[in-house]
């Protein structure tokens, strides 16, 4: 397929969609219901409904029983990583081996053209941005998903939380499913700025934008700090009456769903014509340029509420250009001026 006709490539190979990031149609004027109506689909597929079946195989089949999880035990605590660990390796792995390893597409809507295991970096343990995201993601992040989740299971076994059943409260657990996304934008956006806080940054949110270019190891390679706080977010269910299948959505919405922005591809070829969108763009203009698009597609939009939105236009790069322009005429004049020479 010939990514050409979607996009351009500069001198340097990288890939730019024609069209701009736009936010959801909700928020799109003039409001057209027609676009409305037909980005339903694309909200629920394929990707949130994957994770939602996920949540129904780990709950209906995978986890421990629930007697069992009324108590904290490190072995079904393994038991979980487990899963966790073989799901991630199993879905991030296949995306990886297939556009970053065999490179069946080439470089076609790669918006890098670089692959990360051609350019090694003394940043990187090994100096490889793929082992070091690999040993990242499984062996601190999953943990820390798996910490979450098991308190989570807890607190549902012992009635801590509040358990709607599906059989009487389906309209009001199948409304939280739909809104889950919304709230993971607006929990990801604060906890985004928040930790792009010069401290934050410096100590902790450096780890991951090491991976200027990420691939789909970087997804969940992070501090520790920032691995926790931000699969914290299945908490949030604690806090609500719900359902173990919503938290799990919740959960693995931010655990498997961190792929998407950082997948590299604006699209992935499924035949001669048909490919599926990556919804990639977005976030790796975030990695492009560090301080836009601190939240997700725009399907809530803070980043244009707050004046940080970049959809990979011209334009956008000028009024990004003056913002940087206008915080370092800011910063300057808040230093002291020097002393004149005696």
């Amino acid at each position: 397929m010939d990514d050409l006709k979607f996009g351009t490539r500069d001198k340097r190979g990288n890939w730019t969609p024609h069209r701009p990031a736009q936010p959801a149609p909700i928020w799109q004027r003039p409001f057209d219901a027609r676009k409305v109506i037909a980005w339903i689909p694309e909200y629920l597929w394929p990707w949130n409904a994957f994770h939602l079946a996920t949540a129904l195989l780990w709950v209906n089949l995978l986890i421990p029983d629930w007697e069992s999880l009324a108590t904290l035990s490190f072995v079904n605590w393994l038991w979980l990583y487990g899963l966790n660990a073989v799901g991630i390796f199993l879905f991030f792995g296949a995306f990886e081996l297939r556009y970053y390893v065999q490179r069946r597409q080439g470089t076609r809507f790669k918006y890098n053209p670089k692959f990360p295991a051609d350019h090694p970096s003394d940043v990187f343990w090994f100096k490889s941005q793929n082992l070091d995201n690999f040993i990242r993601s499984v062996f601190v992040t999953v943990p820390l998903w798996t910490v979450v989740e098991i308190v989570l299971l807890w607190a549902y076994a012992n009635t801590w939380a509040v358990w709607l059943p599906w059989s009487t409260h389906w309209l009001w657990l199948s409304f939280l499913i739909l809104i889950a996304p919304a709230v993971h934008e607006v929990y990801f956006f604060f906890l985004h700025r928040l930790i792009h806080t010069p401290f934050l940054y410096r100590w902790v949110h450096s780890v991951h934008h090491n991976s200027i270019n990420p691939s789909p190891w970087s997804s969940l390679s992070m501090h520790p700090v920032e691995g926790f706080f931000y699969m914290a977010e299945a908490w949030l269910h604690l806090l609500i009456p719900s359902n173990p299948v919503c938290a799990y959505f919740t959960l693995h919405s931010v655990g498997f769903g961190a792929i998407n922005g950082h997948l590299g591809f604006e699209k992935f070829e499924l035949t001669e014509e048909r490919t599926f969108d990556s919804h990639a763009y977005v976030h790796y203009l975030h990695h492009k340029y560090f301080e836009v698009n601190y939240g997700g597609d725009g399907l809530v939009p803070l980043d244009m509420l707050f004046g940080t939105w970049h959809d990979g236009s011209k334009e956008a790069d000028e009024r990004m250009k003056e913002r940087f322009r206008r915080k370092k005429e800011r910063a300057n004049a808040r230093r002291p001026a020097a002393s004149p020479a005696e």
